[in-house]
């Protein structure tokens, strides 16, 4: 519940506005000086102070400037009388999040409030993620000893202090919200907000207000002004996560924002001028958006100056170990307690390597969790696996033999079986051949040998897959 604190040398005013306060849900507080008031947020956590602007010992100014030396963010609403509006003014130069007029339209100071406090919610969320650095996002949630995520690492070390922008491929699960966080909490911006929006969960004329904000009765329904995401990430991080799923009429007025770091909210006129780092994810090759004409070329390469291409799980099986170490730890310290897990058995790992983890590291990470939530013991087994789970290694591990002849001959049916691994990997390995060989436990020359012997195209292969 948010907390407001009513500060008001006359009596009234504080039961009026905590009963108004109170039917909207909001816990209050009430101080009737200054002193009163810096003494009450020294002591209980504050979101959002109430002052009047007249008052003994310490003026609502002076106020104000105390609050912001301790915490700049915390926002103050001024109550003033018509007679000082010059000196509400003044307050809101330095630093009031807005005043009201006394006596008060009740409508009106809720729509204040309400705005207010949201606005420090964000201010408080960005607060706990930055208190997680050195335990979360200094890579810590990425795990990976492979050469692909090596290089991942590497990467994010090099880009972190610059301010160039960033573009992570990978498919969906493979963590690429965790290398944009790892990125901003390792760079000058980290005190920062790291701003996130995925780009496919909003509809377009949604998107454009979510993105740049919007002026009151911009639109119907927008009975306020509202900050976009540009404007929240000022000084930080902007994330677009799968930003290939913007319109084309999205796409030019992103890459104006780019260009000149200018903007107008939905509905206004006045140009706001920002500086945030943008960081960019998506699941799809932009380069070949392009060339099919889906995605601008002049904003691909206005993106794509530090790329990041994250490797899918099956391309960097030995990561297993560590990540379903990571995952058992987790969920036994965070969730589960209880549930002393600490290990899987080989067979669960070899099912585990067999598989080819369509959904990547977040399939993995479900997987742990829901079989700690089923194992009665220390190790997690085969029979603690989800049940969906088992029936897709199933189709994943058997081979089709519908195919073969009755009466093949011995050599006709382990030809036909080799025939069919190879396959088989190629799929799994989503038809790169050095990973399908490393699949089948060969090398890569050997592949093409075979490849040649039973006259599969790969090419062919992939589009018919």
């Amino acid at each position: 519940m948010d907390t407001i604190l009513i500060v008001d040398d006359e009596k009234n005013y504080p039961l009026i506005l905590s009963a108004v306060l109170q039917e909207e849900g909001y816990e209050t507080l009430s101080a009737n000086s200054g002193p009163e008031a810096l003494a009450v947020l020294a002591e209980s956590d504050v979101d959002l102070v109430l002052t009047d602007m007249k008052m003994p010992k310490m003026d609502g100014i002076e106020l104000l400037q105390r609050i912001k030396q301790s915490d700049p963010e915390l926002p103050v609403i001024m109550m003033t009388a018509y007679g000082t509006v010059e000196k509400a003014v003044e307050a809101m130069q330095k630093g009031a999040y807005n005043y009201i007029l006394k006596p008060f339209d009740n409508e009106q100071l809720i729509l204040y409030v309400a705005q207010a406090v949201a606005m420090y919610r964000v201010v408080k969320e960005n607060r706990r993620l930055r208190s997680a650095v050195a335990s979360r996002y200094s890579f810590g949630n990425l795990i990976g000893k492979s050469k692909p995520m090596q290089d991942v690492f590497d990467t994010i070390r090099k880009v972190a202090p610059a301010s160039a922008t960033v573009l992570i491929e990978g498919a969906s699960g493979t963590g690429k919200e965790l290398v944009a966080r790892a990125i901003h909490f390792n760079s000058p911006r980290r005190n920062q907000p790291f701003v996130a929006v995925n780009c496919a969960a909003l509809a377009e004329s949604l998107l454009e207000s979510e993105l740049f904000g919007h002026e009151k009765g911009a639109f119907t329904g927008a009975v306020s002004m509202r900050k976009g995401r540009f404007e929240l990430a000022d000084q930080g991080t902007l994330f677009l996560d799968e930003i290939g799923e913007l319109s084309p009429a999205l796409q030019v007025k992103l890459l104006r924002v780019l260009q000149e770091k200018v903007f107008e909210r939905v509905g206004g006129m006045r140009p706001i001028t920002v500086n945030f780092r943008l960081i960019a994810a998506t699941n799809k090759s932009l380069k070949e958006e392009v060339g099919r004409g889906t995605f601008r070329e002049d904003l691909f390469y206005r993106l794509n100056v530090v790329p990041v291409v994250l490797p899918p799980l099956r391309e960097r099986l030995e990561d297993l170990r560590p990540l379903i170490a990571h995952f058992i730890a987790k969920y036994a310290d965070e969730r589960y307690g209880d549930i002393p897990v600490r290990h899987v058995d080989k067979e669960v790992e070899r099912l585990f390597h067999e598989y080819g983890w369509p959904g990547n590291v977040r399939e993995l990470e479900n997987v742990i969790e829901r079989a700690m939530v089923m194992c009665s013991g220390d190790t997690i087994k085969a029979e603690d696996l989800p049940k969906d789970f088992k029936q897709n290694i199933y189709k994943d591990s058997v081979l089709k033999l519908d195919d073969l002849p009755v009466q093949a001959t011995l050599y006709e049916t382990l030809a036909f079986v080799e025939k069919e691994m190879i396959l088989r990997a190629l799929r799994k390995a989503d038809f790169v051949q050095a990973h399908a060989a490393n699949l089948l436990g060969i090398g890569k020359s050997g592949l093409n040998q075979k490849l040649k012997k039973y006259g599969i195209d790969v090419a062919e292969a992939a589009e018919n897959r």
